[in-house]
């Protein structure tokens, strides 16, 4: 591990891309094709979390048995295409997302994506999100066994940057996300993004409405205060 350096591990999903519309669409489009009104209160709950986590609680939810292994990896498929037919649509880069990749580049911090989303998404967003070459690392939901509010995307997503989990800051736009960050021994800013509150996020060390309220010189000052 390369101790002296500082990474940020980013959230893709509401904090480097303003997916929030496009997956809403995609969940309510599934969801009615299985005779199932996905509620907000849902919607939220869902926001960031694997598919089949979603699937387990929503289709019971419903009234409906739970489906089977072949069967959620064939929703989730169907929720997938359609949600990547909206990015190619229409791709909304958070504000300050490009930036902040930049600078904190140029002050020699090591970046990686640490995503639930299953590796389509990522690898669309990877395609169309600008300055996403200066990412050294990527983790998403297919390459771990328990997604967020278990620490295991950002702890290997940190290994895979070489850089130690003191050491490393994550970028998260919901709780179980600033959870994880915590869990794994993290520092956290909370980003609150279309869905979210300030007050799901206050157990970040630090909150912000809009990422262009970062830069290198504040994300290292979370380090002084821990």
């Amino acid at each position: 591990m390369h101790d002296a350096a500082f990474a940020a591990i980013f959230d893709l999903d509401g904090t480097l891309i303003d997916s929030y519309d496009a997956h809403h669409r995609a969940w309510k489009a599934v969801c009615r094709a299985h005779d199932i009104d996905l509620t907000p209160a849902q919607f939220d709950w869902s926001f960031g979390r694997t598919n089949p986590a979603i699937i387990e609680r929503i289709w019971p939810d419903a009234g409906l048995p739970e489906p089977d292994e072949a069967s959620t990896g064939n929703i989730a498929d169907e929720k997938e295409t359609d949600f990547r037919n909206e990015l190619e649509r229409s791709f909304p880069t958070m504000p300050g997302a490009p930036e902040l990749l930049v600078d904190l580049d140029l002050a020699g911090w090591r970046l990686a994506i640490g995503t639930s989303a299953p590796r389509g998404n990522l690898e669309t967003a990877l395609r169309l999100l600008p300055e996403a070459g200066r990412l050294q690392a990527t983790v998403c939901g297919d390459e771990v066994v328990r997604g967020k509010p278990d620490p295991e995307v950002f702890l290997l997503a940190a290994e895979r940057l070489g850089v130690a989990p003191e050491h490393c800051v994550v970028i998260e736009d919901a709780g179980h996300g600033i959870d994880a960050a915590h869990a794994a021994g993290m520092a956290s800013v909370g980003l609150v993004s279309t869905g979210r509150t300030t007050e799901e996020l206050a157990h970040a060390h630090l909150v912000v409405q809009e990422l262009t309220e970062l830069n290198s010189h504040r994300l290292a000052a979370l380090f002084d205060r821990r």
